[in-house]
């Protein structure tokens, strides 16, 4: 029992530290100031160059080290991640923060429909009822945008969500281990983005803030998120990623003085109420069908 407490503790912390790092990404990568090419080409790269240090180092110390991409299903998925990466920095350009993370906890319900539709994994009746409610929340916040000039970054952001959501159903319905398959797939977006800097020139005016975004932030944020599940369940695990949708419009409020619009605090108040409750009406499931199996081992 305390060895189950223990690693308890190991996976909260884990994932509490990983769901912090991620909500910096944003802010960072405003401090940076340059246009987005010239962002998404350091920011790749500076990932990229991390990930293979990490791999490197580990493949030295253990034979067990986990492949960078396997198979065809990693390739797909790394490409996912390097598509998402891409229509991420350009919603960072195009719409508001809370906008763009509100937006991005949306990928919760195009993982239950993809999953519904290629693993036949049915929904239960309260997730078709969160996702509805998601939906009510999303529809809401792109609404608002209709002639403000913020809509074509909310549909990248949404695009976002659904590569982000693609990715893991595949990795789930593989079953293999795509631990380093997110970072190496930002090797896509960076030459995606150094052919379109060396058209319209480099512009970083802040260089040290994507830098220790990169090399720093990314690689702690994907290896603490990774690792939780190890300890903790998967519901618990996907709460700590709604610190990212909490925390960074505030970052971003207290930095740049960017205020969210009403509609974008209603649809984003929706989203967070309806993720929080279904997360943890799937944690109240767990602990009694968990109880229950105790008792008729008992």
């Amino acid at each position: 029992m305390a060895d189950t407490q223990s690693n308890h503790s190991k996976g909260l912390l884990l994932t509490g530290i990983g769901g912090l790092a991620l909500t910096v990404d944003i802010p960072l990568i405003k401090l940076a100031d340059g246009n987005n090419w010239s962002i998404l080409l350091m920011r790749s790269g500076t990932t990229f160059i991390a990930a293979i240090i990490i791999w490197l180092v580990w493949r030295a110390l253990s034979p067990k080290a986990p492949q960078l991409i396997p198979g065809r299903a990693g390739l797909l998925v790394a490409g996912l991640y390097g598509i998402g990466s891409i229509t991420f920095i350009t919603a960072v350009y195009n719409t508001s923060t809370a906008n763009l993370v509100f937006i991005l906890a949306f990928n919760t319900v195009f993982a239950a429909v993809l999953s519904w539709m290629f693993l036949r994994e049915r929904p239960r009746p309260a997730t078709l009822l969160a996702m509805l409610a998601m939906v009510g929340g999303v529809s809401i916040i792109v609404g608002s945008s209709i002639g403000t000039g913020h809509l074509f970054g909310d549909l990248m952001a949404v695009c976002s969500a659904f590569c982000i959501a693609s990715a893991i159903t595949i990795s789930r319905s593989s079953g293999k281990d795509m631990g380093f398959t997110a970072l190496v797939g930002v090797l896509l977006p960076g030459l995606v983005a150094a052919y379109m800097v060396s058209k319209t020139g480099f512009r970083v005016d802040a260089p040290w803030w994507i830098i220790f975004n990169g090399a720093v932030i990314m690689p702690i944020s994907f290896f603490c998120l990774a690792n939780g599940p190890k300890y903790i369940s998967g519901p618990e695990v996907a709460m700590f990623y709604l610190l990212e949708t909490v925390m960074a419009p505030i970052w971003v409020w207290m930095i740049f003085a960017e205020v969210p619009t009403r509609n974008s605090l209603i649809g984003g108040a929706i989203l967070i109420i309806t993720l929080i409750a279904h997360s943890a009406w799937q944690l109240s499931e767990g602990r009694r069908r968990r109880a229950s199996l105790a008792r008729q081992l008992a």
